[in-house]
């Protein structure tokens, strides 16, 4: 190549995000609003409607992450019919599609709870160390001994309890007495004579 030579034009198609917007742009009645359950083989159909403006491997991508989407999923398994181009009905959702829709949506549902799960048990762990260690008469270094935490790691782990605490407010420290307080009974005691 010469250096009078002009580099040969690069085909630009949309990627990514731009996918979604020229498909919406272009054909609004399916792609413009909520997730809607698309007609099976709809990729055919855009070639047909839209040659050369997509490749088959930018439909592929977005189709694979449309298609993952918790609302689409949603939408598969409350609707009982797909969708064209023009949003008009394109046939029945199967049973086998809307039971994967659902199986799916219970695994994410149960993913979801177990990692919320599993950062409350994080977030009650690191409360109950900031309480042990501002109850605690020993050094930082015998602490994290007998704790089995890095000294290092420690002043992160109680900043993030303390900010933790802010953020549960004044409400949550109210209900749990501070270790070594007083008992406040909520009514006087009764004198028997």
């Amino acid at each position: 190549m010469t250096a009078d030579a002009a580099p040969a034009p690069v085909a630009t198609e949309p990627a990514g995000e731009d996918t979604a917007l020229a498909l919406r742009q272009r054909f609004p009645a399916l792609f413009d609003g909520p997730p809607r359950p698309l007609k099976l083989r709809i990729q055919a159909d855009i070639q047909a409607r839209a040659p050369g403006v997509f490749s088959k491997g930018a439909l592929s991508a977005f189709f694979r992450w449309y298609t993952g989407r918790t609302g689409y999923l949603v939408a598969l398994t409350k609707a009982s019919q797909r969708f064209d181009l023009d949003g008009a009905p394109a046939g029945e959702i199967s049973a086998e599609h809307r039971q994967a829709a659902l199986d799916e949506l219970t695994r994410r549902r149960g993913l979801r709870a177990a990692r919320e799960a599993e950062q409350q048990a994080a977030q009650r762990q690191r409360a109950e160390l900031l309480r042990a260690y501002e109850g605690s008469s020993l050094t930082a270094a015998n602490f994290c001994a007998l704790k089995g935490i890095a000294v290092e790691a420690l002043p992160a782990l109680l900043d993030l309890a303390r900010r933790e605490a802010a953020e549960r407010g004044p409400a949550a420290s109210a209900r749990r007495p501070e270790r070594g307080a007083p008992h406040r009974p909520s009514a006087p005691p009764r004198h028997r004579r």
